[in-house]
């Protein structure tokens, strides 16, 4: 077994091998060919489903584990990565910015590449990381200090390396890059930071940056390296120089619409939390306050960088709701094609694919406090006595009024994503009923310091569940069915041709539902926590099934009464791949 670490000089056959791997056809196939996968989301669009039906609900029950490999070592907590499969390997990447090369057939480890990780790093969720991507001959995946890495797929060598942002600002880099005619697409991490968030495309070949896209208004994108478009208008939306720290971080990183040729990023929260310093507590005139980009999915040209079209899905946004959640491509029962997104702040919201433009928004979780609906336009009705109070009105100035808002922070759903089923027509949403009290406090900026200016404890809203897994209709917005669980869901899902619905608890339970009625047709208990994505993929005639247990993420570091409620849960880091023999595959 070879190990490589972050030290290692670059490799010149890498550089100057010709790119006769992966190919821009095979990403753009990726959910049609089953004997491997070669992107994040089973497919650039992000619909996590698959063409099988090898395995179905009648023979779900014979799915046995067909090997297990563990992370080892010290370095484990969450582990939120999604595995891909190209050429006999299983490529992962594990918290702490390492990188894993597996023999698909035997679980053997064939090479492992761990980032040198400097001292300082603040990452704001764990030392997590969501996974890599395949191009030409090599594999890509970023780092907690703000890099990104590719190596070559054979020896784990690194080709090249290059900077994202500065760490030391409070930048750090975990979501799976995104590879499109030969760019390697980023975002950035740090929105807790009063960082600027930003979309950079490099030449997947030489890692040389094409061009880059702020998400912030008053920045500026470059191409080429020269100037070349402001992302909206100066102070149209920010008062004074808040934009210069205005947040809006694009952490999970994006999607890709072949037909449309348009990325699409979520940006996230505005900087700092406490909405009355950025001019969105008091209703306005307009959209003075909105605070744009931020809370927002921001459609983007391949080519050039420059913004398409966006839509903000919380103006004047003052909880944290962000606005990162995955959009997914794909086409309704009607033959529309539509975008869905699950939103942090508790509403499912479906959009047009040409512009960008709302279609409908429909609650996914039970509790929403903080608005009323959402109007014809898919602007928020807001319940203005639910927006945490100003610090600035508080007798001793330090703490404004607390409110209890719902969702939480963490959202009605986080980073976990959803899956779209082509057989139902349904999506398959891991959602979280919890709420918490949240107040404002004064807050200034520095740099790499918490810039918050608000507090907030997380509290469950029913005694019986937190997580619950809904199959929801997007032409109606109408939940099909709800799997309760006692803990959080903080990991993916995958919905198959075969009728089937895996995701993992972090209880440690593997889990294969009924598609169309919510009903566990199976499950295996893994030993940790699951918080990662789980695919499927065929080989000699076997379907495959491979998910990531390993317990941490965001839920332990700022879950408040929720953390207590799972704080007995195991860490761990382990690869579990399961068959469905031959033989059992008729019975």
């Amino acid at each position: 077994m070879k190990k490589f670490i972050a030290a290692m000089s670059v490799s010149a056959l890498a550089v100057t091998a010709a790119y006769a791997g992966v190919t821009e056809e095979d990403l753009a196939n990726d959910q049609a060919s089953t004997d491997q996968v070669v992107t994040n989301g089973m497919g650039r669009h992000l619909q996590r489903y698959s063409p099988l039906e090898t395995l179905n609900k009648d023979n779900v029950k014979n799915l046995v584990p067909a090997w297990a490999f563990s992370l080892g070592g010290e370095k484990q907590r969450g582990q939120e990565t999604q595995p891909l499969v190209y050429d006999g390997v299983m490529y992962i990447t594990g918290s702490y910015s390492r990188l894993y090369a597996i023999d698909v057939n035997t679980g053997e480890e064939l090479w492992q590449y761990d980032a040198r990780l400097p001292e300082g790093i603040l990452p704001c969720c764990d030392v997590i990381n969501r996974g890599a991507a395949i191009y030409g001959d090599n594999i890509y995946f970023g780092t907690l200090d703000a890099r990104i890495v590719a190596l070559d797929l054979k020896t784990g060598d690194v080709v090249w390396r290059d900077k994202i942002a500065d760490y030391k600002a409070g930048y750090s880099y975990t979501a799976a890059p995104l590879i499109v005619d030969g760019l390697v697409v980023t975002g950035n991490s740090g929105g807790e930071f009063g960082i600027v968030g930003e979309v950079q495309a490099r030449n997947a070949e030489t890692g040389e940056i094409v061009w880059t896209r702020p998400m912030i208004e008053g920045h500026m994108g470059t191409l080429n390296g020269q100037e070349s478009t402001m992302t909206g208008t100066l102070n149209a939306t920010w008062p004074g120089d808040l934009w210069k720290t205005g947040g809006g971080a694009t952490w999970l990183g994006g999607s890709y619409d072949i037909d449309t040729d348009t990325l699409i990023f979520g940006a996230g929260n505005p900087a700092p939390w406490n909405s009355w310093l950025r001019g969105a507590g008091e209703p306005t005139e307009g959209n003075v306050g909105d605070n744009l980009y931020a809370a927002s999915r921001v459609g983007i040209d391949p080519k050039t960088g420059d913004i398409k079209w966006h839509f903000q899905t919380t103006p004047r946004e003052g909880w944290d709701y962000d606005g990162v959640n995955e959009v997914v491509a794909y086409t309704d029962r009607g033959g529309n094609k539509r975008y869905a997104t699950a939103d942090r702040n508790g509403y499912f919201y479906v959009l047009n694919r040409e512009d960008g433009a709302f279609v409908s928004a429909a609650p996914f979780v039970k509790d929403i406090t903080w608005a009323n609906g959402i109007d014809e336009t898919g602007r928020p009705i807001f319940n203005e006595p639910n927006r945490p109070g100003n610090p600035a009105n508080a007798t001793d100035g330090n703490k404004g009024e607390v409110v209890f808002s719902s969702p939480s922070f963490l959202g009605g759903k986080n980073w976990m994503p959803m899956a779209f089923s082509q057989k139902t027509g349904n999506f398959y949403v891991p959602s979280n009923e919890w709420g918490m009290d949240i107040w404002n406090e004064p807050v200034t900026y520095k740099k790499g310091a918490a810039y918050l200016g608000s507090g907030f404890t997380i509290k469950p809203n029913y005694e019986d569940h937190i997580g619950s897994l809904k199959a929801i209709d997007p032409d109606t917005g109408k939940w099909v069915w709800e799997y309760k669980n006692d803990a959080p869901l903080w990991g993916g899902v995958m919905t198959t041709a075969g009728g089937l619905v895996f995701f993992g608890t972090p209880e440690g339970k593997f889990i294969a539902l009924d598609d169309a009625t919510g009903e566990e047709l199976w499950s295996f208990q893994t030993g940790s926590g699951i918080v990662g994505q789980p695919i499927t993929w065929e080989m000699e005639g076997e379907q495959y099934v491979s998910v990531v247990s390993g317990w941490g993420g965001a839920v332990p570091l700022w879950g408040g009464e929720v953390a207590k409620k799972v704080n007995y849960l195991n860490q761990g880091g382990t690869v579990w791949t399961f068959k469905l023999p031959k033989q059992l595959a008729s019975n």
